[in-house]
């Protein structure tokens, strides 16, 4: 049998913040550097800011719009070249699909997408006692928004009387969308004594809904705060079940993914 088709020794992704906040930028690719540098084959992670055209924190569709005009505006934004390209807002967002078909056969998921990835993978399907996994986001907004991207990345139909309605998700794994009433900016102005309070509540709120095996943290600013929510999963669940939870990082898991598929594509695609 001949051996296996060498693989590259290095993979670059470019880091893609379609906001406008530098700081938001710098603890993702923290969040991102912080698994990077592991990982073997080894990955190297550049960022790129949209330029401030966009809103420093986006919260509801006519900001997703906003920044995607920024970006596909700005002529300094250029993603050729890399290996991958993570786009990390915890959205639906347009550029995942508008990249992905410019930039082919270059592989681009979101952070959103990743999340989703990583939960299925994390969460086995059983017919009792079935483990489930949910989403601590920013604004109330978020909630039904993503609860129809979730519905959507898993091929179910939306509500077809209110769109703004959240979907009945027939997976039994997913527990559903909790907000803290914050936006994405707040993480990095107010203090953090009313971040984990409202962290806090929401994270109560979605371990209750059942049997939680896996917490994804809703947004890329939410980057850093693992230990604070492994904290509040502690004093619900206690020590023992607390070890069974996994704490999902949206940009980490867009790394993993895009590694996996980047080495992917090297070993099995036409050369």
């Amino acid at each position: 049998m001949p051996p296996p088709p060498p693989v590259a020794s290095s993979i670059n992704i470019l880091l893609l913040n379609p906001n406008s906040s530098r700081a938001m930028t710098q603890t993702m690719e923290s969040a991102a550097n912080s698994i990077a540098t592991s990982l073997l084959p080894s990955v190297s992670i550049s960022t790129y800011t949209a330029p401030a055209p966009s809103p420093a924190s986006i919260d509801n569709d006519e900001d997703v719009q906003a920044s995607v005009d920024a970006v596909s505006n700005d002529p300094e934004f250029k993603p050729e070249g890399y290996d991958a390209v993570l786009v990390a807002c915890f959205s639906v967002h347009p550029l995942v699909k508008q990249l992905a078909h410019s930039l082919k056969p270059i592989p681009v998921i979101g952070i959103f997408e990743a999340s989703i990835l990583t939960s299925l993978s994390l969460v086995p399907l059983v017919e009792q006692e079935q483990q489930k996994w949910g989403i601590v986001t920013t604004g109330a907004f978020w909630e039904t928004h993503l609860s129809n991207g979730v519905a959507t990345f898993l091929g179910q139909p939306l509500p077809a009387a209110s769109p703004t309605s959240s979907p009945s998700i027939s997976d039994d794994r997913f527990a559903g969308v909790f907000s803290t009433g914050l936006n994405a900016g707040d993480f990095h102005t107010i203090s953090q004594e009313q971040i984990n309070v409202r962290l806090r509540e929401a994270t109560k709120r979605l371990l209750s809904s059942g049997n939680v095996t896996c917490v994804v943290m809703g947004c890329g600013g939410m980057g850093g705060l693992q230990d604070m929510i492994r904290s509040i999963i502690v004093h619900e669940y206690g020590q023992d079940r607390a070890k069974d939870v996994s704490i999902v990082d949206g940009v980490q898991a867009g790394v993993l993914q895009l590694q996996q598929t980047v080495l992917s594509r090297r070993v099995f695609s036409v050369k």
